[in-house]
């Protein structure tokens, strides 16, 4: 009886019933359920004991094989994938809908209920129509075949071994839309080469379309000089290469071996992609292998072994500088050259990384700095006394340290050492250029302080320290470097009593003080300092010394002054201010320019007029004794004497020949008029050149933009240097008084040359009637008649005023009384020298010349006998005997061994002018060519090496003896190529070296480098002078190069925005030049970052202007604030900033109040002004 009666008999259609084949068992019928599957329960129950048993180890699941997986998978199986899938998918639409939920704004409750209902909805739609799909599916799934199947793995097909494939039913519609299939369902490969496989070489090729790799390489930029990889090269030293045959001639010729081939297609058949190395082809082709000596080495293996060989070479560097240090710890240099060699052995690879290892460093400065104050502190513990080496250390520290703690530390070096005059010099200096703790009177107290200790030390008084060689000649260029201090911050009445403090100190102290230590004299010269007498400048200025003898006698007489018109130029307030209507910050700076011009002097109240010290209106021109007692010295060296009065002339705008000492001489340097050619454009041959360019005369302090107003000084000014020379004059005579005449009488002449240049002709016709009587006056008086370099400044005043004939007529009386000297008469070579050269200058081309005046001069200075006027013609007899009569002279002179330094100098300037006149002469008579040969060979004789290698002929003339002479020669070389050039046709070329290697030789010559910016500004390329630019910057400590080749590239600048700007239409540029505000940019930060240039105002106005310009103004107030950490004192730099920045008045005032420079118009005064 069967289990279910009703259905005994009832099978599925198409399925024979489960228990047909087993006849033999026929009673247990009833038992067989047709729906009942015996393997897929086996099946159900395995899987889920192994899933059971390997999910507590927490291992990966493995697919199992199985016979039932070949013959189809079971419903539940089948059913249980389907629901899994149906979860993800209802995940993703749940997803989906929380999505949507997030993006829409409204009402939150509502939406999540509608969505709910939804959801259920959907669920039980879905659930039901899977239902039948997964019926339909299994019936399917258990008449197929085995590989109909979607998703069946190739491993567990072990049925087939025949070819097995898979045809995939499923369209994919993307095909419709897209040209290609999904580049993710074409599998990828490498191609190595552009060749393929089979083909034959010869016959055929096959180009591949290689779009993609053509992107990427367009993408990839070829790699600068600038990158990581690429500055890491350059910085590591080149391997010397050498020929191994023969190490011991390291000239020897060495081969370059390559491959040879005979054919190329050859090695494409054998190596069609290229995977093959060099050896490994050659022996594919059957040839051989070559010799072992010249195989190709990897690449990767040279640079390891060239890091090695790197490695090795600094090794060795750093065991003999530590050898060095170690056997000899007293050699300075030593020390110092192991310190820098440590910036070369941070730029290589670390000798120190272990074989074949890659070290990446990287290269902190800070780094360097540690291991070089290290090795600095090791060198101070050996040599505690060294001054050199602590100052290195400072240097190192003002890296890392704050102000206060650097200053604590150069105080103590400078209590260690007190008598040293250098290293007060850069404590000076250091303390000048710190904004943050800078004051005027504090920098001043320090001058006195400085200047009074090494008075000590050099009285003797400081008994612990010796006095140091120098020591009398740095404490004067210290009196100077503080004059200039005070007078670039805005307190010239200080300034100008020093000097006059200083001047009666020295040259006026009574004998019986002189015994006495500096400081006890110091106390006998404060009461006359007091007492109201006259001082040097002032009218009736008698001296300290006089003033002694008088008050041992009982006091002076009064004596009335006689009243002159001293209210001639007087300027009220009311008249200070000429337009009310322009802005506040012009109005400013006109008052504070005009009273820098007008109040210079220091104020002292008149008895006649009975005033009082109550009666000054502005305190700050009242200067005290205790402002410059301190910094009062004792100079008992006679030269050093001469130098303070020339400095002091020098200081008050009169040209000298005496120069600033080279330590304060960029700090003062603070006027852009280096740049100024006076006139020498015009007159190449006798341009005038001025010592004093580069500095602010006093009473001459305005903006950059501006410039300067006046000629000369007002009134009071002029009076007070007339005086000052009178004061001179009682103290010398002989050829120092001549020299005074000369000094003022040039500064007459330089402002008739400014007038000149201003093109006043008002002013010009006022000034020469002032300098003609001043000039014969001179010459009036009895040791100045015979003078003949007064003469020749007479005569060449009369010259630059256009009168042409009275400067003739004076020439040629000076040449008929200076006697029949000739050429051994420096004084008359240089007389005749000049009359020659402005008679030259007038001449419109050389054809004619030697007919001239000029060559009548020449000729009649060689032939020493008396001067007879020029007549009209000059006879060829005396051309020829002049010129041999030049040669034998310049021969004899070039074969002199000078005896002392007095005769070296003389003959030094009579050298000059010998080859002047014989070059000049022959210039008019032969040509340009034969006056070049004589400056050739005087040259190439005065670069001779010194004395040691000639002793015994007398030929030790080097430039040794005459340190100036090749200079002043290179000088007249030059102007006489530039005057040929301006008046006929020559190459530039002899021009240019001969300036070039005059400016290698000498860098800091200011006229050399006016005329070679001259000349190279008319060339087209800019690349010639640009290298020779760098090549002087980097070989000389000297600024001149570096303000020079930033107004070199300025005026190109200009020049290119000129042509670009003319208005004639459409401009094709013959100038392409781009970059240059960027170039000139970069070379003001190369100039402010040396040793020179971080310190001189100059520069920082140029750089300031420079930016204004291009109308960066933030960058301008930035960079503004950067020089005033560098140079806090420069009064010019506040003035500059007032005119860029006029929004700013107030900030900038306050500030210069703060730092206690000289502020003459505070602003509440000028508010009252405006009022009035």
């Amino acid at each position: 009886m069967a289990l279910f009666p009703a259905f005994a008999g009832a099978t599925e259609p198409g399925e024979p019933p489960a228990g047909s084949s087993e006849s033999s068992r026929k009673e247990l019928d009833w038992l067989s359920n047709p729906s009942f599957s015996t393997e897929d329960a086996l099946l159900l129950h395995q899987r889920t004991t192994e899933v059971a048993n390997l999910i507590p180890e927490k291992s990966p699941l493995i697919r199992t094989t199985s016979r039932s997986e070949l013959s189809g998978e079971s419903d539940t199986d089948e059913s249980l994938k389907q629901s899994s899938k149906k979860r993800k998918k209802k995940k993703k639409k749940h997803h989906h809908y929380k999505k949507t939920k997030k993006k829409t704004k409204g009402d939150s409750s509502s939406s999540e209920s509608d969505l709910d209902t939804k959801h259920v909805k959907d669920k039980a739609t879905r659930s039901s129509r899977n239902h039948e799909k997964e019926a339909a599916a299994n019936l399917d799934k258990k008449t197929s075949n085995p590989t109909s199947n979607r998703f069946v793995w190739l491993d567990d097909i072990q049925a087939f071994t025949v070819e097995t494939f898979r045809i995939d039913k499923k369209p994919d519609p993307a095909n419709w839309a897209y040209k290609s299939l999904y580049r993710g369902d074409i599998a990828r490969y490498k191609r190595r080469g552009e060749s393929c496989l089979g083909i034959d070489a010869k016959k055929q090729c096959i180009t591949w379309d290689s779009s993609a790799s053509k992107r990427k390489q367009l993408q990839r930029r070829p790699e600068r000089y600038f990158t990581k990889n690429n500055v890491k090269m350059l910085n590591t030293d080149g391997i010397p290469v050498c020929n191994r045959s023969s190490p011991s001639d390291p000239t020897a010729f060495i081969p370059v071996f390559q491959m040879e081939t005979d054919d190329p297609s050859d090695t494409v058949e054998v190596n069609p992609l290229g995977i093959y190395d060099p050896s490994t082809t050659v022996w594919l082709q059957g040839k051989g292998c070559k010799s072992t000596d010249h195989e190709p080495v990897n690449m990767q293996q040279t640079i390891q072994e060239s890091g090695i060989k790197i490695n090795s070479i600094l090794m060795t560097k750093v065991e003999e500088h530590n050898k060095k240090v170690r056997e000899n710890p007293r050699d300075i240099n030593a020390w110092m050259e192991f310190v820098s060699f440590q910036d070369e052995l941070m730029r290589g690879p670390s000798p120190y990384a272990s074989k074949g290892e890659q070290e990446v460093r990287r290269k902190s400065l800070k780094l360097i700095l540690e291991k070089k104050l290290a090795i600095l502190e090791r060198a101070i513990e050996s040599n505690p006394s060294n001054v050199d080496l602590k100052l290195a250390r400072l240097k190192l520290c003002t890296e890392f340290w704050e102000p206060p703690a650097l200053i604590k530390e150069w105080q103590k070096l400078i209590f260690i050492h007190p008598n040293n005059p250098e290293l007060w010099k850069k404590y000076l200096l250091f303390c000048q250029s710190q904004f943050t703790t800078f004051s005027v009177s504090k920098i001043n107290g320090l001058y006195g302080k400085c200047l009074t200790t090494l008075a000590a030390v050099q009285d003797g008084s400081m008994v612990s320290h010796p006095l140091l060689p120098g020591t009398e000649e740095a404490m004067l260029a210290i009196f100077i470097q503080q004059c200039h201090f005070l007078r670039q911050a805005g307190h010239s009445e200080k300034a100008v009593s020093l000097f006059q403090a200083l001047i009666d100190f020295t040259f006026f102290k009574p004998d019986s003080v002189t015994d006495l230590p500096t400081r006890g004299q110091v106390e006998f010269f404060e009461p006359f300092w007091d007492s109201g007498e006259p001082r040097i400048g002032e009218r009736g200025a008698r001296g300290w010394r006089a003033w002694m003898h008088q008050q041992e006698k009982g006091g002076w007489i009064a004596l009335k002054p006689d009243d002159d018109d001293d209210d001639e130029e007087e300027v009220g307030e009311d008249q200070e201010i000429k337009d009310k209507t322009l802005p506040k910050w012009h109005i400013w700076l006109d008052i504070e320019y005009s009273r820098e011009a007008r109040h210079w002097l220091p104020w002292r109240p008149e008895k006649t007029k009975k005033e009082t010290e109550e009666d000054c209106e502005d305190p700050e021109r009242q200067v005290l004794f205790d402002d410059l007692g301190p910094s009062l010295i004792q100079l008992s060296n006679p030269d050093l004497q001469r130098q303070l009065l020339y400095s002091f002339l020098q200081f008050l705008g009169v040209p000298c020949t005496s120069k600033l000492f080279p330590s304060n001489l960029y700090i003062a340097m603070d006027e852009n008029n280096i740049f100024d050619s006076v006139l020498s454009d015009e007159k190449p041959l006798t341009s005038v050149d001025f010592p004093l360019s580069g500095f602010n005369g006093i009473g001459h302090m305005d903006t950059m933009l501006r410039g300067r107003h006046h000629i000369g000084h007002y009134k009071e000014g002029e009076e007070f240097i007339q005086n000052v020379f009178h004061v001179l004059f009682l103290l010398f005579s002989g050829k120092e008084k001549s020299n005074l005449s000369i000094c003022w009488l040039q500064y007459e002449i330089s402002k008739v040359v400014q007038c000149l240049q201003a093109k006043n002709k008002k002013k010009l016709k006022a000034q020469g009637r002032k300098s003609k009587k001043l000039a014969k006056n001179l010459l009036k008086a009895p040791d100045n008649r015979n003078h003949l370099s007064l003469w020749k400044l007479y005569a060449y005043l009369e010259w630059l005023l256009g009168n042409i004939d009275d400067a003739r007529k004076v020439f040629d009386t000076a040449l008929c009384t200076a006697g029949t000297g000739g050429l051994k008469s420096p004084q008359l070579c240089s007389l005749s020298l000049l009359y020659a050269q402005l008679e030259v200058e007038l001449l419109e081309s050389i054809e004619g010349a030697v007919m001239s005046r000029a060559v009548h001069i020449l000729t009649k200075l060689a032939e020493s006998g008396p001067y007879m006027p020029y007549s009209g013609q000059v006879l060829s007899v005396n051309i020829l005997k002049a010129r041999k009569t030049y040669e034998h002279a310049l021969q004899d002179y070039l074969s002199k061994t000078p005896v002392s330094d007095q005769d070296q100098l003389s003959d030094a300037n009579q050298l000059v002018n010998l080859v002047g006149c014989y070059a000049l002469f022959q210039y008019l008579t032969v040509g340009i060519d034969a006056a070049v040969l004589i400056y050739a060979q005087t040259s190439e004789k005065l670069e001779a090496p010194g004395p040691q290698t000639c002793e015994n002929t007398g030929e030790n003339f080097g430039i040794q003896n005459f340190p100036t002479a090749l200079e002043a020669v290179t000088l007249l070389h030059t102007n006489l190529l530039r005057f040929h050039m301006k008046i006929s046709v020559y190459p530039l070329n002899p021009l240019r070296e001969a300036l070039t290697e005059a400016l290698k030789r000498y860098p800091s010559n200011q006229s050399l480098w006016r005329s070679y910016i001259h000349i190279q500004r008319k060339s087209h390329s800019a690349s010639k002078a640009r290298r020779f630019f760098d090549g002087v910057t980097r070989s000389t400590n000297s600024l001149e190069p570096w303000l020079f080749a930033i107004q070199a590239e300025q005026m190109r600048k200009k020049l290119t925005e000129n042509v670009q700007r003319a208005d004639v239409g459409e401009i094709h540029s013959t100038i392409p030049e781009t970059g240059l505000t960027n170039r000139i940019v970069a070379l003001f930060e190369h100039a402010v970052q040396s040793e020179n240039g971080t310190h001189c105002p100059l520069l920082w106005r140029m750089y300031l202007n420079f930016l204004a310009s291009l109308g960066k103004k933030e960058k301008s107030k930035g960079l503004f604030y950067k020089a005033l950490q560098n140079c806090p004192w420069a009064k010019v730099l506040y003035m500059d900033a007032v005119e860029y920045f006029p929004d700013h008045l107030q900030e900038t005032l306050d500030l210069m109040t703060e730092k206690e420079l000289r502020v003459r118009v505070p602003m509440e005064e000028l508010d009252l002004l405006l009022e009035v």
